[in-house]
């Protein structure tokens, strides 16, 4: 392999394993009631799956951003408009837990049946993502 080359199957085992990591760490959050943050770590699950769809599919480093539709599209997933609203929301997750000025809204937004509702969807795209790596 030379210098350019990537190896593929380490890379995408390298991203998810650290989502299944995130995807632990999202349930401890959940079960001791920290939803936001929650919510905030099952981006980052799907997040870190769809970098390795990207990596399968395009066979490069996957791009620096962590829109995930954009990230899929880039992959050239096929998205319903159904998943592309559901990845649009789940995005948002990552600058609403993150920013004060969003943080505030955000956390009072975040209660245990909004945050239960999210994370079986978050669930949902995460098995969806995982089928396709498995083809």
């Amino acid at each position: 392999m030379n210098g350019n080359e990537i190896d593929i199957e380490k890379l995408m085992n390298h991203w998810i394993e650290s989502s299944d990591d995130d995807f632990k760490t999202m349930m401890d959050l959940f079960n001791t009631k920290h939803f936001h943050w929650a919510l905030f770590m099952g981006h980052l699950v799907i997040e870190k799956l769809s970098k390795a769809v990207y990596i399968v599919k395009v066979n490069k480093y996957p791009p620096l951003i962590h829109d995930l539709r954009r990230i899929l599209e880039k992959a050239d997933i096929s998205l319903t408009k159904e998943q592309s609203k559901t990845l649009d929301s789940i995005s948002r997750f990552n600058i609403d837990a993150r920013y004060d000025d969003y943080k505030r809204h955000f956390y009072e937004l975040c209660t245990k049946d909004f945050t239960e509702l999210w994370i079986e969807e978050i669930k949902g795209i995460r098995l969806w993502i995982k089928n396709m790596l498995l083809k």
